[in-house]
């Protein structure tokens, strides 16, 4: 039996690298094996990801030996960061500047880097259509990583760059699904008028990043964005409704009372909601249903997510 190809996975054990490594794990034809990479490898995710026939190693971001260990031998890797731990675009920066040089140190054949836009070629710094935060970003979550995007391409790393979107799971892990109101209605608020919002299931996101390393070579050097589907608020509140068996209604407010919410991150999730509002049309253009649907046949829409996770929203 020929030596299946090794795919260390950064974030093995979350939401993008755990799509990716169950991807393959559950293809008992692949020519890729999973070394699943966490900081925590007694955790029981990374207990389930051994039994389904991962590597476990253990390794940090921040130490450049840990990551050579993670990668030695390896064919390729995904590279991933999260920056809902620290709120630190600077740090996010560094971990994807480490993640570049490491990759480039270990001769790898092929790299996936999970980004999004750099906003600030949309909306410059000195537009105040949207408050500048942290004193150099629009959207500090999505900057850093489309800025950290050259780190990548400047080493030569054979690299493509996965644009993902906004995740459904955050309607059931971080507060973004129906409420109810003072009327004791149900309802999901959002600062995004009538256009719509690109999403898409967080495992598929690894599905489709599996059917890049399974596209090989012609992959490289590509920017792929994906989604689920696209759809304006409200029609993503008609199919609550419908999924829920009860009414949920589309609360339509402001950027600007987004921003004021006052949760961890408001600030940056306000403007990124204004940034897929006022740029309805980037979206449609850099996150294609159909290519995302070719990478990975088993895509979901949000009606299909909705049959399998509707019942665990956490309705307050």
């Amino acid at each position: 039996m020929t030596q299946k190809k090794v795919i260390t996975v950064f974030g093995a054990t979350g939401a993008q690298g755990g799509g990716l490594a169950h991807a393959i794990l559950q293809d008992k034809n692949s020519e890729f094996a999973v070394r699943a990479v966490t900081r925590h490898p007694d955790s029981e995710k990374a207990k389930a990801l051994a039994a389904l026939g991962a590597e476990i190693v253990q390794a940090d971001i921040d130490n450049a030996e840990s990551m050579k260990k993670a990668l030695k031998g390896a064919y390729g890797a995904y590279f991933v960061t999260f920056f809902w731990d620290h709120f630190s675009p600077e740090k996010e920066l560094a971990e994807a500047r480490s993640m570049a040089q490491a990759a480039k140190d270990a001769n790898l054949q092929h790299v996936i880097w999970s980004t999004l836009d750099d906003t600030r070629q949309y909306v410059p710094l000195d537009d105040d259509r949207m408050p500048t935060l942290q004193g150099k970003y629009k959207v500090p979550h999505f900057d850093a990583k489309g800025e950290a995007n050259h780190f990548f391409t400047d080493l030569g790393v054979p690299v493509t760059f996965l644009l993902t979107t906004f995740y459904w799971e955050n309607m059931l892990y971080f507060g973004m699904g129906p409420k109810k109101g003072d009327d004791g209605k149900l309802a999901i608020t959002f600062p995004m008028g009538n256009k719509k919002l690109a999403g898409i299931a967080a495992a598929d996101i690894g599905k489709c990043a599996y059917g890049i390393f399974k596209k090989g070579p012609e992959m490289i050097g590509k920017t792929v964005g994906i989604a689920g589907e696209s759809l304006s608020c409200q029609a993503m509140a008609d199919a609550l409704s419908k999924t829920l068996g009860q009414e949920v209604q589309y609360h339509e407010i402001t950027p600007e009372a987004y921003r004021g919410l006052g949760f961890p991150g408001t600030e940056d999730l306000g403007n990124m909601f204004q940034f897929y509002r006022d740029f309805e049309d980037v979206f449609s253009k850099t996150r294609n249903v159909q290519l995302a649907r070719e990478l990975n046949p088993e895509l979901q829409n949000f009606e299909k997510w909705l049959e399998e996770n509707g019942q665990k929203m956490p309705l307050e």
